[in-house]
């Protein structure tokens, strides 16, 4: 049998892109040598946000009395029943995404695939046997792992990367965190939320360093204010495992120093699975670690195309699924759009949550543009207010010429709902004007989207 599509990976860039393949008339065969749903759907933003839920609940149990809700007795974090709630959360999407196959008549063939020349793909699976099938059209989708640092090698115990932080069996007292993107800020939250003392190191001047700098500085004022430590401008040098704690040897701005913790968590980004799938062999061509594509992800090579963490962009799950979509239906003989990556928004869910889109304020500047700009801090929001989370504001920044929305910025609760908004006006290229009339319903926190945008042009009712 030849297929019409063979994908390596089953992520959220893979499946989804093989579901729209079926729709679309293609006989569709998937390779996964692991979970269906890949590691954000197993080991990634699913399971983690079950994990990040539980906390916030503990969370709420402890400040129960401020919303005059009376407990008997101490709450208390069970790490392994958190656990294991998140292992079950993520086993029933892969059950999810199994139904989704058989629906869809896609093929899951279970074991690890390479690329071969003539538009081949090798299988080899858990007995060790290897089998070779054949597609019209192959699409890379393997996704990528946690990096790997030379000074901070992982030993999985000590020193462990965001799977083993997402099982651990006994919680730490105490935990270091290097890197503050969404991976670190997350499990620092986490961790931090039921008990144990994190400190959170970042080698760029800011936590979040993609973030818009305010929005960067709120949430390491809240971060403090919840007793994490934080350390920016400051890079992990070695970390000694030799004793029964570790001792983390840091580089500040003032000097050297060491800090002893449990365990010590690497969130220092992702490298793209590459290696061992035919790369070499059939002449794809890479560039600064990642498959070089077009703007419909074809690759050099006639027939084979590269999708998600293994292709130039952002490493997120939603991107990878558009890339896929795009990437299938051009495929089909259709013409899609190219994605728009300054229309991609980028959430982390601690607590404050936090979520952007479109240009950073320093971006906007350094294009040259002239901005109006308009902040609405949730403390002035009824609905904050009434839920108790008035922490963080609605940054939105305009172009004074034209009225584009270049960019917005949030921090607070539920904020990662929210910026769908911004994002949907973006793309049917609304003005300021046109949002301020559009009416908000009231009381809500979406609400300092319209507010946040009168204040840029001076009609701001509530502050």
């Amino acid at each position: 049998m030849i297929y019409d599509l063979i994908l390596l990976g089953s992520g959220p860039g893979g499946y989804v892109a093989a579901i729209r393949a079926s729709q679309l008339g293609m006989k569709v065969a998937v390779v996964e040598k692991a979970e269906l749903g890949g590691v954000c759907l197993n080991w990634g933003c699913i399971p983690t946000k079950a994990l990040l839920k539980s906390a916030q609940v503990f969370d709420y149990l402890k400040h129960a009395a401020d919303y005059g809700v009376t407990i008997q007795g101490e709450p208390e974090a069970n790490l392994s029943d958190m656990v294991k709630r998140s292992r079950d959360v993520a086993a029933g999407m892969s059950k999810g995404i199994r139904f989704l196959f058989k629906k869809n008549k896609i093929e899951h063939i279970e074991g690890y695939g390479k690329v071969l020349t003539g538009k081949k793909v090798s299988v080899k699976g858990s007995d060790g046997k290897t089998t070779e099938y054949e597609a019209k059209n192959i699409l890379i989708s393997t996704g990528a792992r946690s990096r790997q640092l030379d000074n901070l090698p992982q030993d999985g115990k000590k020193v462990i990367g965001y799977r083993e932080a997402m099982v651990m069996d006994k919680q730490p007292e105490s935990m270091v965190v290097v890197g503050s993107g969404a991976i670190g800020t997350e499990f620092a939250w986490f961790y931090n939320a039921i008990g144990t003392k994190v400190t959170l190191v970042e080698f760029l001047p800011n936590i979040v360093p993609l973030e818009d700098e305010e929005v960067s500085k709120q949430l390491e004022r809240s971060f403090k204010k919840a007793k994490i430590k934080v350390m920016t401008g400051s890079s992990v040098e070695s970390v000694d495992t030799r004793g029964k704690k570790c001792k983390v040897k840091i580089k500040t701005k003032k000097g050297e120093a060491t800090i002893e913790a449990d365990v010590v968590l690497s969130a220092v980004g992702i490298s793209p699975n590459i290696e061992n799938i035919g790369l070499e062999e059939t002449g794809i061509k890479t560039e600064n670690g990642k498959i070089k594509v077009d703007e419909y992800y074809r690759t050099n090579v006639e027939g084979v195309y590269a999708i998600g963490d293994v292709v130039p962009g952002p490493a997120l799950a939603h991107v990878a699924s558009a890339e896929g979509i795009i990437c299938v239906e051009k495929m089909a003989g259709h013409k899609p759009e190219p994605l728009d990556y300054n229309n991609v928004p980028g959430c982390t869910y601690c607590s404050p949550e936090v979520a952007s889109v479109g240009y950073t304020e320093k971006a906007a500047r350094e294009a040259g543009y002239d901005l109006k700009i308009g902040k609405f801090p949730f403390s002035a929001s009824g609905k904050a207010s009434a839920a108790g989370t008035k922490e963080g504001f609605v940054k939105v920044l305009f172009d004074a010429k034209y009225g584009e929305l270049l960019g917005v910025h949030m921090i607070g609760a539920n904020v990662t709902e929210m910026i769908a908004e911004a994002v949907v006006a973006r793309k049917l290229e609304t003005t300021g004007h046109e949002i301020i009339k559009t009416v908000h319903p009231h009381p809500t926190m979406s609400e300092a989207i319209m507010e946040a945008t009168a204040a840029a042009y001076n009609e701001a009712i509530h502050m």
